[in-house]
């Protein structure tokens, strides 16, 4: 009986490692081949993970909860078939190739690891910078933990040492220190002396010491109650912290005259939807108006990666949805500027409904290059949005409201009821100046007070 391994996928460019949510099948149950297995998480979206064969569901590596490197053995599966080879689906037999030991499930090789560190003319000595850490297999022969390559990116960022990394409790696999342990650290890092001279069995020991400590116990007054944050809450929580330390956000805020795009749409939607079968928004004719902005300032369609500025020359536009949780997610349109308005509208309802019902897929959620929030949907005229790293900008669009404003005419300047909406573009100041945020921003509400009223559909 051959013994396949059930290999944690990879799931986008930029995922390195998931959380197992649960286990849908125990050891020693049958299983068919695309009948899902178990449940995962990253910081992007939850996912089903099927089993690549028909057979038994032998030894499970990893437990509920358990953080794990993408590209490591999860579980084995027994088959009749006589032998396997990999494939596209992640799967290898264990009889051409050695399986990891249960009793060390450090992933064999990191691909974040795999290409050399940058050269730098003056750096502090290597054992003192997590910029130099020794590979994780030196690390682990002289009894210290497995650091994530996330974990070691942003050792590196923060100039966190060595020393200090051993210091700090993991409430991972064996201690293993999560991005979640590391960003808790570094926020309470200026209030607490950095650990000096411990060495590893030290650290274990203070590890042990922490982790059956009783936790402090939590004062609830009358009349209140304490609600634990869901797993996503929590990553939304990190995201938005390391956008604000990240990135010195300046907003930008003008106000646009909507009256002839709200007037044809109104006016269009119903022969829409008989045409097309969907829902015409305001969001997608909104997004059209960003796109043409974006061609027009391309270096607002950015990102930074170590010191260095990244233009992309496509767009992919994310558009920030609350889901009925009360949660957010950012669902992607891939190149946005090749859709036409009905590709755009079609995109908006697939990604929003999806979103809700939970059925988005890790691509779905990857890639975006500039991220629009239609802060008008839950009644508000404007807002101050935070930027969705690694991106640079974000746009939020207020309510579309009716309020009297100056006219000019030929006669003379009127007071009329016009339909208005505030536009708020938050930057990243590192990198885009007041004059490319506030031009952008001015040019989306040009070309949202230019439609064409007469335009067909």
């Amino acid at each position: 009986m051959a013994k396949i391994d059930l290999i944690m996928p990879k799931m986008g460019e930029s995922i390195i490692e998931a959380t197992i949510l649960k286990w849908l099948k125990k050891p020693g149950d049958k299983v068919s081949e695309d009948e899902t297995i178990l449940e995962i998480a990253t910081d992007k979206v939850d996912s089903e993970i099927p089993s690549p064969v028909d057979g038994v569901l032998g030894e499970i590596l990893y437990e509920e909860d358990a953080v794990v490197a993408v590209g490591t053995t999860i579980a084995y599966i027994e088959t009749d078939a006589a032998s396997a080879s990999t494939g596209s689906s992640g799967v290898e037999s264990s009889a051409s190739a050695p399986s990891p030991a249960k009793a060390d499930p450090s992933p064999a090789v990191v691909t974040a690891s795999s290409s050399p560190a940058p050269v730098k003319t003056s750096s502090p000595a290597p054992s003192d910078v997590a910029e130099n850490l020794p590979s994780n297999s030196e690390l682990q022969a002289n009894g210290s933990r497995f650091y994530s390559p996330l974990v070691r990116t942003i050792a590196k960022q923060e100039s966190v040492s060595l020393q200090e990394l051993e210091g700090i409790p993991g409430s991972g696999l064996n201690n293993r220190v999560t991005k979640a342990d590391l960003m808790s650290y570094l926020s309470n890092r200026g209030t607490s002396s950095t650990p000096t001279g411990s060495t590893a069995a030290g650290a274990t020991a203070n590890v042990s010491a922490q982790k059956t400590a009783t936790p402090a116990a939590i004062s609830v007054g009358a009349g209140e109650e304490i609600i634990e944050m869901d797993r996503m809450r929590k990553l939304i929580a990190d995201h938005m912290v390391d956008s604000k330390r990240t990135s010195p956000h300046v907003t930008s805020m003008v106000e646009a005259d909507v009256t002839h795009l709200v007037q044809w749409r109104n006016s269009k939607k119903g022969e829409y939807l008989k045409k097309y079968g969907e829902k015409l928004t305001f969001t997608p004719l909104l997004m059209e108006a960003v796109i043409q902005a974006i061609k027009d300032f391309p270096m607002i369609n950015i990102s930074m990666r170590d010191g260095k500025i990244i233009k992309k020359n496509y767009i992919n536009l994310g558009m920030a949805t609350a889901l009925p949780s009360g949660n957010l997610i950012v669902p992607v349109i891939k190149n946005a500027d090749h859709l036409n308005l009905h590709g755009l509208a079609h995109a908006v309802n697939d990604l929003a409904n999806r979103a809700r019902a939970n059925k988005l897929k890790p691509e779905d959620i990857q890639g975006g290059t500039y991220t629009v929030t239609n802060v008008g949907t839950f009644g508000n005229v404007m807002g101050t949005p935070i930027i969705n790293q690694p991106q640079v900008a974000i746009l939020a669009m207020g309510a579309i409201r009716k309020r009297p404003a100056v006219l000019e005419t030929d006669e003379g300047d009127v007071i009329a009821i016009r339909h208005m909406m505030f536009l708020s573009h938050s930057y990243d100041h590192r990198v885009v100046d007041g004059f490319l945020g506030g031009s952008f921003v001015r040019r989306v509400a040009d070309y949202l007070e230019q439609f064409d009223p007469q335009r067909q559909i």
